[in-house]
């Protein structure tokens, strides 16, 4: 069985608490066949258990947690029997990402979610739909349903998938873990058979999806549903950003972060495409300077090579040579 990153582990968790919580005292086994995992593994997750509460860290704030007899009881403490205080700040985030999950296809626009949003809508003063309006990426809605059913059935599917990078259309079968949004845009989770590897696709350069046959069994626990992870092979650029560039700190994964004068940065940070390198110097602009890249020579052009196919739509434009 492969070993879960952090990341998924404390997803697990997430999930498991309040699980068990509702619950008086669900057996071991039970447990573990809900959660997908091995009863070391269970009481490992809960002996973290013990160290979750707030300061000063008394038996009051501190969540806790029974195991006897082959059950499991974790009990909240007094503290979150408590109304939830928050910031208008907060508030309006929790807006927000409710927001986006009835923006999810066969949401209900009625059902429990949407009227506690509703709620807090109304105590922020922001009621009405005109208050506040999440919009994801476009997702093409027949293919995403069909993406859907696989998911829950556990079918492989057949996808026409228009790559960016490489700029055509490929065909491919996957197995498909989840569908979710990150960054504003839909995204599945899968193993495709052709790269024989984990990937994430765009759902809105999906092109086609057929449902196959052929049934396949997920991996142990929760998928990585994080956009990219990178690589220890994948490319790393280092990068000298003036303080209008200091977003990119905040919007992609940092390896190492050097403070510079007047508020410029150097960061570096691993390359998922020359695509995405691309794109990301043309936003960059002037506000940025390549000081060293780690991979193949023709990244060092990236910028210079997509600023030439920009310039080339609106007439002649120099060689990227030039």
């Amino acid at each position: 069985m492969p070993k879960l990153t952090a990341g998924s582990r404390l997803k697990r968790l997430l999930a498991l608490v309040p699980w068990v919580a509702a619950r008086d005292g669900p057996s071991i086994h039970e447990v573990c066949e809900r959660f997908d995992c091995t009863e070391p593994e269970l009481l490992d997750d809960l002996n973290h258990l013990f160290m979750c509460g707030l300061y000063p860290y008394t038996p009051d704030v501190l969540i806790e947690v029974d195991v006897a007899d082959g059950r499991v009881w974790i009990r909240y403490a007094d503290y979150f029997a408590r109304p939830l205080d928050l910031t208008p700040g907060e508030g309006l985030a929790l807006l927000a990402a409710g927001k986006a999950l009835l923006d999810v296809p066969d949401a209900d626009p009625a059902g429990p979610l949407a009227r506690g949003l509703a709620k807090l809508a109304g105590m922020l003063g922001s009621g009405g739909d005109e208050g506040l309006d999440i919009a994801l990426g476009p997702a093409p809605a027949e293919a995403t349903a069909v993406l859907r059913d696989a998911v829950a059935s556990r079918h492989q599917v057949e996808l026409d998938y228009y790559s960016f990078g490489r700029d055509e259309i490929t065909r491919r079968a996957v197995d498909p873990y989840a569908v979710f949004s990150a960054g504003g845009q839909w995204y599945l989770s899968a193993y495709c058979h052709a790269v024989d590897d984990e990937r994430h696709f765009r759902v809105d350069r999906v092109r086609g999806a057929r449902p196959l046959d052929a049934t396949f069994q997920p991996p142990p626990g929760q998928p990585e549903l994080s956009v990219y992870e990178p690589r220890p092979d994948d490319p790393r650029v280092v990068l000298e950003l003036e303080p209008e560039a200091r977003w990119v700190l905040e919007q992609y994964p940092i390896e190492e972060l050097q403070e510079l004068d007047r508020g410029r940065c150097r960061a570096r940070l691993a390359v998922s495409g020359r695509a995405w390198l691309e794109r990301l110097l043309l936003r960059l602009g002037r506000d940025a300077r390549v000081v060293a890249i780690d991979g193949p020579a023709d990244l060092a052009e990236a910028g210079k090579r997509a600023a030439c196919r920009l310039l080339a739509r609106y007439g002649d434009a120099p060689s990227p040579a030039g």
